[in-house]
């Protein structure tokens, strides 16, 4: 993994141009400690920075064709390459190193875009064709990896990370208005906005290319499904074994490195499941976790219970409130927008230690509940689905209780209101995602009234346009899979929580689950499949039968979420966020709400999840406008 930005613009050459590039590369350095290169061409400029992992004495980067025909300044990994470079030397390519980036090269010399398709990886690239005087930048299916564009003055520029952009840019960042109003909604801007105005991310799976005929998008992978009722059909534990079979595979070529690889292990099924798996495979395995001072969020017993089971060395990251709090300016600077939760936080020291290990690359259980449908909102749907069609029956408590077996009475009354909501729209392509963007959107009640004025006017329902055609034939497990796919995964857990914290310390994740010939496999799969009744990730847990512990087949699912919020209200946030001042300069929030608010917290009156939820976007909201809008340094905990 590797950090990469670039300049199009067909009037600047040389020396201006390199200049700018060494700048934003600058700004990449975490992403790539080990080299550094550039590429300065007629019009176009590109810039990398290396995290050596395969075939470190060479591969070096901007790499070009031996002709010089071709440049290639590329983030990520092409997990296939070897099966393709036999493919490629058949065809008369005469190889000069074993990287996977002269792959892509060759791939591109001979197949052209079609190369895109074949590339089993995660990457963000940007090639330069010289003879036909074309851009391309490209980024993987799942959008493992970042890259973001902007446009000014006739050029474009693009880079891994916006603060790249920020150093090469003639005008200071702003903030995009409704981009924030989708994140105190979806979690995350909708694709292609970010936070900041003018600014673009690529979507999973599209290519942008610039050429003299002008410029072209298009998608060369999306996440489609079946129509209703011709979904793939066949015995559970035929399913299984092919499931078995294809996580197999994919462990085994996130597994090619020339350096060492772990494993992140939380305890839960998805890791636990990776972590077996690359056990079977490799020797002197080394897994990593994060536990938690909170007994109520840790799930230590589980990590122990696992490591024990497989006989791998096991390293615990115990982290408490205090280090939140610390570490958080330095996670929303990495993340580079507002966050919603506290939970990359711990992600970020986690693969600070990881670093100190001398490990660069970790497999990780990420995709598992999108693919195989394993989070609560999947069955909270199919539950509402049932309310709607049968408003009268008796077994519509009793499946409230069996979804939420340990909720007390007055909990099961709010349970039983958050149910029948939006009922007489089951048939809407936004049904399964209503109750968490309406829990979310509880944050804009601290807005102020300019806020208010820019806001959109139903957020939720401009999220219908993003969704494809396509989606009014699927069945609406799948709708949801989509949604949580293409937004929430993308957006968030594979961006603020994912790359974004595992990069800040120079460490690539790989995501087996996220194989593209598994997501085929598992999207074609008719949905009771995946989720027979109320019973999470059933396809996965019947495949690792014999392989995990029995007691972590079954044990109940415990999302990863961070301890609370209550170290946000000491002195050096109410000083320097929180303040009446620092408030209305940043102008986002009523510092009258937000006070009250933080009279509730420190009561001890903050339990509802939308309460910390609003406390932690109102404070990340701060701290991105102080870091990126106003360019100031914080002094606050780890920031210091």
């Amino acid at each position: 993994m590797c950090g990469i930005a670039g300049i199009w613009h067909p009037e600047q050459h040389g020396d201006a141009l390199a200049q700018r590039l060494h700048a934003m590369s600058a700004q990449l350095v975490h992403r790539g400690p080990d080299e550094r290169g550039i590429y300065v061409g007629d019009g176009i400029g590109l810039a990398h920075r290396r995290l050596s992992i395969i075939d470190p004495g060479c591969g070096q980067q901007p790499m070009r064709t031996p002709d010089g025909a071709l440049v290639v300044s590329f983030n990520g990994e092409i997990f296939n390459y070897i099966e393709l470079r036999d493919e490629l030397s058949a065809l008369g390519w005469r190889f000069v190193t074993r990287s996977d980036t002269e792959v892509i090269l060759a791939a591109w010399h001979c197949w052209g875009s079609d190369c895109l398709t074949r590339f089993n990886g995660q990457f963000a690239l940007a090639l330069w064709d010289e003879a036909r005087r074309t851009l391309l930048l490209a980024r993987d299916h799942a959008g493992i990896h970042p890259l973001f564009v902007t446009r000014e003055g006739g050029e474009l520029l693009f880079a891994s990370e916006i603060k790249a952009l920020a150093s090469a840019m003639h005008h200071t960042l702003q903030p995009d208005y409704q981009a924030l109003d989708e994140i105190f909604t979806f979690w995350s801007p909708l694709p292609p906005r970010t936070g900041f105005a003018g600014i673009e991310q690529l979507a999973p799976g599209e290519c942008l290319e610039l050429s003299p005929m002008g410029e072209r998008r298009w998608q060369f992978f999306d996440w489609h499904y079946p129509e209703a009722g011709h979904e793939r059909v066949a015995p559970a534990q035929q399913l299984a074994d092919e499931l078995h079979a294809q996580l197999q595979d994919a462990v085994r070529l996130r597994l090619r490195a020339d350096v060492p690889v772990g494993c992140y292990l939380s305890g839960g099924l998805d890791s636990s499941a990776i972590t077996a798996l690359v056990a079977q495979q490799t020797t002197a395995l080394r897994s990593f976790s994060v536990n938690f001072e909170d007994a109520d969020v840790d799930e230590a017993p589980w990590q122990q219970l696992l490591h024990a089971h497989l006989g791998i060395h096991h390293q615990a990251v115990t982290v408490s409130n205090e280090q939140i709090a610390d570490g958080l300016p330095r996670a929303v600077w990495h993340a580079e927008r507002p966050l919603l939760r506290t939970a990359p936080v711990p992600m970020l020291l986690l693969s600070q230690q990881v670093a100190r290990q001398g490990i660069k690359v970790v497999l990780t259980g990420e995709g598992a509940d999108e693919v195989l449908c394993g989070y609560d909102l999947f069955k909270e749907a199919k539950v509402r689905q049932f309310w709607a069609r049968q408003q009268g029956s008796a077994w519509r408590w009793t499946l409230l209780r069996r979804l939420y077996p340990w909720m007390d009475l007055a909990s099961v009354n709010y349970l039983k209101r958050f149910f029948g909501e939006d009922l007489s729209s089951a048939s809407h392509l936004l049904f399964s995602h209503f109750p968490r963007w309406r829990t979310a959107a509880q944050c804009k009640q601290f807005y102020s009234e300019g806020m208010r004025m820019l806001a959109i006017p139903d957020a939720i329902l401009s999220a219908e346009r993003w969704m494809p055609s396509q989606a009014e034939q699927w069945h609406p497990q799948h709708r949801a899979q989509y949604l949580e796919s293409r937004l929430l995964m993308d957006s968030y857990l594979l961006s603020s929580q994912g790359d974004r914290m595992l990069m800040a310390n120079g460490v690539e994740g790989r995501f087996p689950f996220l194989d593209p010939s598994l997501v085929r496999f598992a999207n074609s799969l008719a949905p009771r499949s995946k989720m027979p009744g109320l019973n999470e990730k059933a396809l996965l847990k019947r495949a690792m039968q014999g392989v995990l512990p029995e007691a972590i087949l079954q044990r109940p699912k415990q999302p990863y979420r961070a301890p609370g919020v209550e170290q946000l209200l000491r002195g050096d946030y109410a000083e320097q966020v929180l303040s009446e001042s620092a408030l209305k300069r940043a102008g986002y929030f009523d510092p009258a709400r937000v006070a009250l608010l933080q009279r509730k917290a420190l009561a001890g009156k903050l339990p509802a999840a939308r309460d910390q939820m609003a406390l932690t976007a109102v404070v990340s909201t701060q701290l991105w406008h102080q870091q990126f809008i106003e360019g100031k340094a914080l002094t606050i905990g780890a920031a210091a």
